[in-house]
């Protein structure tokens, strides 16, 4: 009896990584390394990054790949009923990965490079804020907004189509900075997401208001016990 108590913990744990989201996000961990290594493996690459358009196509479509791996890991934990809070941080953070990764390469081609390094600082500092400050109110998901007040915050992350389309006009207006016709028209329709984006952004930033009222809780709390 004792080794089966002991085992079922084990089960379970070992359930939650099998989870097929989790599978998934696993994958895209991967897939983000072997990206990184290869796009660091030529010589000269930010000139190649510029000059050579099959490699740009190429990018694009390794980028693309893993926006639509990251959409349908989200599918799959709905539809499995496979949410888990383990996989709501490994996708946030998955996406913070490739994010990351992209912004840094333009900031080595295109300048000035501090536009795209201060747009990666608000992507992280926003999204560690906001997720932090959600597990400490006890929510299991960062996008549980429904107790929020912001209008545009709950219309982002209150429908999928809306919080898509932002993500895809980011990726596409950084995968064609500096590209000409025929990509303006396409460029076009994804600033208006792109800067709805990187307000969401902003917004998630005040969420370290959430941190210091939980901070004054137990604070409050620990005085009227030891009072």
């Amino acid at each position: 009896m004792a080794n089966v108590k002991k085992t079922a913990p084990r089960l379970r744990k070992l359930s939650v990584y099998l989870y097929i989201p989790n599978i998934i996000g696993g994958f895209l961990w991967v897939f983000l390394i072997v990206y990184d290594y290869w796009l660091h493996g030529f010589d000269g690459i930010f000139h190649f990054y510029v000059v050579n358009v099959r490699y740009l196509s190429v990018m694009r479509v390794l980028g693309a790949f893993s926006f639509v791996c990251d959409a349908i890991d989200g599918w799959c934990a709905r539809k499995f009923n496979q949410v888990s809070t383990f996989g709501a941080v490994l996708d946030m953070v998955t996406d913070r990965i490739s994010t990351a990764c992209l912004l840094v390469i333009l900031s080595q081609v295109y300048r000035p490079g501090l536009v795209f390094v201060s747009l990666l600082a608000l992507d992280i500092g926003s999204h560690w804020l906001q997720m932090y400050s959600t597990f400490l109110t006890g929510k299991t998901n960062h996008k549980d907004v429904k107790d929020s007040t912001n209008w545009l915050f709950k219309a982002y992350y209150g429908n999928r189509m809306f919080m898509g389309y932002c993500c895809v006009a980011c990726e596409v207006v950084a995968s064609t900075v500096r590209q000409g016709s025929p990509l303006s028209f396409l460029v076009a329709l994804s600033l208006f997401g792109w800067a709805i984006k990187q307000t969401i952004n902003v917004i998630q930033l005040t969420f370290y208001n959430g941190i210091v009222d939980s901070e004054v809780d137990q604070f409050e709390t620990h005085m009227l016990l030891y009072a």
